[in-house]
């Protein structure tokens, strides 16, 4: 019976591995492929991949790729996905940037259940290794300072110079190491290295620093150390400590992959494999956390979740749907070759979330005036129109008109071109959900700017359609000046005005100054009242607005997260004819 229970129980596992696979053979790539070309040779069982971010900056679009991918391919592949911090330097990192950095991920939408794991739990066990590596001979420790190792290193053309401490013995390192350990040594006084080969064509072979000194307190393991691991000791084998089995990283580190193979193989000990994929670069955006600190530090920018930033946090605030970055990464797949990406083609992805999701409203940037002077005056009425055509579920809400409205400034022009249809002297319109109204005056300030308008309505073309069927070209938004809120509206632009900032120049040589404007002149239909931080918004024919953090009862701000208009298929159109 325990035979037959065996067997069925391998059948089982057979055939829903089987189920997996078929599943997933809809995705295709290299790194999906290389998985699925294991599971065939059965060499592993489930597939357990990791996300291990360092927590000393906050998280970017960059980093969502990588996000995305470890946890997608650990549940398409019926697998598992932890969470690591590689907390391995504590000069540069902060509780604060560890919750951020979980926030940012459950935002996206993944969840590592139990599995936080950190490199500092391992520094025992590091330790140790380090010790048997030093057992071995394969580790030593040197007196050299950075300088020195860097210029004992030598270059990709010349072949380094062995350090005059690579000789030590075995009990000498030992105790120099326990010493370290002890803290007996000032910084930088001493570091473990391993011993490898310093004329190897990969300069990361040349016996690299496995430990420095550092009298620093770690966020989370305190002053119980003051010798700490490198990031390329921590890396590998805290992989191997947690029996990943696909250690998926960007193509950064593929000459790295020489060194980390090396040190599980001397550790003897469960070995992943590296795939390395092509990071994501956009147009306009710059996501080395060196120049995001600094635009952060020197006040180009409010923090790192200014909504200008690349930071998931900055999206965030900006309004983008965190689906929508999903469907971006997604789209864009994997690649082994770098590239930059359209910022257009994210801002896509954007909009049509968006699109299904946000509810429409009314609100005017730039007002006009407008007097309907065949209107009852002190009268108002509640207007049907419709949350989101794109969504019937979502229902109608009521706006109210009145004898005085509010029209953007850009859709009337006194003496109009040929092919401008919206309003003018003389010539009727549509307001959205209400009447057709016609201009029959305009009214001007002694400098000769228009103020007002003054028109007419008719009453029979309730709800904006007329009895005889005469047409109209033009349909506008508006909004009822004596109900309006008044709001700040965040305009942003790229941060920077280059597509590739930095590439051939000081990449704050290309900061846009039109990055952020802010128009306090907004006026709003009075449903917004009640807008809380956090919600979305459609401006009908404007674009799609974020409620800011920073809305309270007095004061509604909100930051424009797209237009309305979408760029990608010009952007696509154009590339296409190209390459014909």
């Amino acid at each position: 019976m325990v035979k037959n229970m065996i067997q069925f129980a391998t059948k089982y596992i057979l055939i829903c591995r089987k189920q997996l696979m078929d599943q997933s053979l809809e995705k295709t790539d290299f790194i999906r492929d290389t998985i699925k070309k294991d599971y065939r040779e059965g060499k592993f069982k489930k597939l357990h991949t990791r996300f291990p971010p360092e927590p000393n900056g906050y998280l970017h679009i960059g980093h969502a790729k990588a996000i995305c991918l470890n946890f997608e391919l650990a549940a398409e592949f019926g697998g598992q996905c932890n969470l690591r911090f590689d907390d391995t330097n504590p000069s540069k990192e902060e509780s604060a940037y560890v919750n951020s950095i979980k926030k940012d991920i459950h935002w996206l939408g993944f969840s590592w259940g139990n599995r936080e794991y950190y490199a500092s739990d391992y520094f025992q066990k590091l330790y140790d290794f380090a010790l048997d590596l030093i057992h071995k001979s394969k580790a030593y420790v040197c007196d050299l300072d950075a300088d020195q190792i860097r210029q004992y290193r030598g270059t990709l053309t010349q072949p380094g110079q062995d350090s005059p401490y690579r000789k030590r013995s075995v009990e000498e390192n030992l105790q120099l190491f326990e010493n370290m350990r002890q803290g007996k040594y000032p910084d930088g006084a001493k570091v473990l290295r391993a011993k490898i080969d310093m004329a190897s064509p990969n300069l990361n072979m040349r016996d690299p620093v496995m430990y420095r000194i550092m009298h620093q307190s770690h966020h989370r393991t305190g002053k119980q150390w003051c010798i700490y691991p490198t990031y390329d000791w921590a890396h590998g084998q805290s992989d191997s400590i947690e029996k990943i089995t696909h250690s998926i990283c960007t193509l950064e580190f593929e000459d790295h992959r020489p060194l980390y193979d090396w040190f599980l193989d001397q550790l003897d000990i469960h070995h992943p494999r590296q795939i390395e994929f092509a990071r994501l670069n956009l147009t306009h955006m710059v996501t080395s956390k060196r120049m995001l600190k600094t635009l952060v530090e020197q006040n180009y920018v409010h923090g790192w979740d200014d909504p200008r930033m690349p930071t998931l946090s900055g999206m965030r605030r900006r309004g983008y749907p965190p689906q929508a970055i999903r469907n971006f990464c997604q789209a864009i797949g994997v690649a082994k070759s770098e590239s930059t990406i359209e910022i257009e083609y994210l801002e896509h992805f954007v909009r049509q979330e968006l699109n299904r999701k946000a509810s429409r409203v009314m609100g005017v940037l730039d007002p006009l005036k407008v007097v309907i002077e065949n209107y009852p005056q002190g009268e108002s009425e509640q207007l049907d129109a419709v949350n989101n055509p794109e969504d019937p579920s979502a229902g109608k809400r009521k706006v109210p008109f009145s004898r005085v409205l509010y029209i953007e400034r850009g859709d009337f022009m006194e003496d109009p071109p040929k092919k401008f249809y919206r309003l003018a002297p003389g010539r009727e319109v549509r307001l959205r959900y209400a009447y057709f109204i016609k201009c029959i005056g305009v009214e001007k300030d002694s400098r000769g700017n228009i103020t007002s308008l003054r028109c007419t309505y008719d009453p029979a073309t309730k709800g904006g359609d007329a009895p005889d069927r005469r047409k109209v070209k033009a349909t506008l938004h508006w909004v009822s000046a004596p109900h309006a809120v008044n709001a700040d509206i965040r305009i942003y632009d790229t941060l920077f005005s280059r597509q590739g900032p930095g590439q051939d120049e000081d990449f704050m040589d290309s900061l846009n100054p039109q990055s952020l404007t802010v128009n306090n002149r907004c006026q709003l239909e009075p449903s917004l009242a009640a807008a809380k931080p956090g919600q979305i918004f459609q401006f009908e024919r404007v674009g799609y607005f974020y409620v800011d953090d920073d809305s309270s009862d007095q004061r509604l701000v909100l930051n424009r997260t797209a237009t309305l208009k979408d760029q990608w298929a010009r952007i696509k159109k154009r590339k296409n004819s190209t390459k014909s």
